[in-house]
């Protein structure tokens, strides 16, 4: 589960509700200061079980390099209502959301070209983690025209590796029996205590670990869609080529290490979509809350030329 630092925006962002043609969305919306010359905007969409949250760390640098960014929960995903159907999460069905969402945010902002001082509609670029970055694949695949570029962060080829599908198919049977609080609970014991609980042996959700927050993003996650995604992650298949043969410019971005796509597989991704590679030294699964100052000025020199 991503572990964002906070969850409470940093003051370049505010959080509202996007109004699109598929339903509304929670958002994050951090726009830059006044003054700060503006490059485009991004769309970022986070990852199984996690949250608009888990972007928040990056959302001050992007602001400050001239980037609007836009981070959602899709829907069923914390604070984005969705129906009890497994079906509605289709992955089809998220990426449709996806293309709506680009659709509602405006073409152009008022922007000056960094070229030419004038208005100019702004590049939108699009980055999905983890399964984000899967149902990203699927959107730009539907239709690329909205989108400057594609990143995939930590997000595979294909489906996750055969311990990690064990374990979806282990939280879709508990989520079959049990309530999202009892399955919460379930999974507190398995894991290993914080380390304020390690040495001190207290209790200290809702403390400085923020176990609080993350219980109670779990709690409003709709299980129907848990369910689907988990599934989905287990049986992606590979569209590696369909994606490669788009005109798009493409980054692969991760961690030095990850156990849900391994390294060795993400970097074999990148070489067959002919995408910019980043590895962030000191990062794990999810760069964004590990190492966010290195992955935004990462991001920055990817989007930047295409701004």
């Amino acid at each position: 589960m991503s572990r964002p630092p906070t969850f409470v925006p940093p003051p370049c962002a505010s959080a509202r509700t996007l109004r699109t043609t598929r339903g509304d969305f929670a958002v994050l919306d951090a726009v830059p200061a006044a003054g700060v010359l503006r490059r485009g905007t991004v769309l970022l969409l986070p990852g199984f079980t996690g949250s608009k949250e888990d972007f928040i760390a990056l959302l001050e640098p992007l602001t400050a390099a001239g980037y609007r960014a836009v981070t959602v929960d899709g829907r069923g995903q914390y604070e984005t209502p969705g129906p009890d159907d497994v079906s509605a999460y289709a992955q089809e069905e998220l990426a449709r959301d996806v293309l709506a969402q680009a659709s509602a945010l405006p073409e152009n902002t008022g922007e000056n070209s960094p070229d030419t001082g004038k208005n100019a509609p702004a590049p939108l670029h699009l980055l999905g983690h983890s399964l984000g970055g899967q149902i990203a694949r699927a959107a730009v695949l539907l239709d690329p025209g909205p989108f400057a570029s594609l990143t995939l962060m930590s997000s595979g080829p294909a489906a996750i590796v055969p311990v990690q599908q064990t374990r979806a198919r282990m939280l879709a049977d508990a989520l079959a029996t049990l309530s999202m609080a009892e399955v919460w609970q379930a999974m507190r014991a398995m894991e290993p205590p914080p380390p304020q609980e390690a040495e001190t042996g207290a209790d200290v959700e809702g403390d400085a670990d923020g176990s609080e927050a993350l219980r109670a993003r779990w709690l409003l996650h709709s299980p129907a869609q848990l369910i689907a995604t988990g599934r989905q992650l287990s049986t992606e298949p590979d569209r590696v080529a369909e994606l490669a043969a788009l005109p798009l410019p493409k980054h692969v971005i991760s961690g030095e290490r990850d156990d849900t796509w391994p390294v060795p597989l993400l970097d074999d991704m990148a070489r067959r979509l002919d995408a910019r590679r980043t590895v962030i030294h000191g990062a794990e699964h999810s760069p964004n809350t590990d190492r966010p100052a290195e992955t935004a000025a990462a991001l920055i020199g990817f989007w930047r030329p295409t701004a």
